[in-house]
């Protein structure tokens, strides 16, 4: 199976990295609802499950794989501990609060609600929360994790991460 993907990922990255990520992102939704928020599996939300998996694939799964290889590419010191703290501190600075805002914005217009309100109400506690759990992902995950892997330890860890997003999102 991991050939398999190694395979597809050599071939066609940004949309394998896009199908995994929509997939991971549906399965983070599929556990706040279940595992998190206890609702009963003939009550699954399907229409909100549909929304994560489709800012995972259509918009955090390339954005995040071609974030990566930004990172990659532009941030070199002859430091390594350097390089990675810098790189983490770029990816924490832009990206993450980049992408919070516009995951909140995202499901807000596609709930039909008001994004201004929703940023209002949950931007600044995510992305203190956010804070308090990715730099230390991004530190291992650019310090010990392949290019071409790293979108996909994000999105084993998101499967967590998305249960609080989605969560927070409702």
């Amino acid at each position: 199976m991991f050939r398999w993907y190694q395979a597809k990922l050599a071939k066609r990255p940004i949309l394998t990295q896009s199908v995994t990520t929509a997939v991971l992102f549906a399965t983070g939704d599929t556990l706040a609802q279940h595992a998190v928020e206890r609702i009963p599996a003939r009550n699954h939300n399907y229409q909100r499950t549909g929304r994560m998996a489709l800012y995972g694939g259509a918009v955090f799964g390339p954005a995040a794989t071609l974030w990566f290889r930004f990172l990659q590419n532009k941030i070199r010191l002859p430091n390594k501990n350097a390089e990675i703290a810098a790189r983490v501190a770029v990816d924490q600075c832009v990206f993450a609060s980049t992408n919070m805002f516009v995951f909140l914005s995202s499901m807000a217009i596609m709930e039909g609600t008001d994004p201004k309100e929703k940023l209002d109400k949950t931007y600044f506690a995510a992305l203190k929360k956010n804070w308090m759990v990715w730099p230390i992902v991004q530190s291992v995950n650019f310090k010990l994790v392949p290019l071409e892997h790293r979108v996909l330890l994000v999105n084993v860890v998101s499967i967590g991460w998305n249960c609080y997003l989605s969560y927070i999102s409702q």
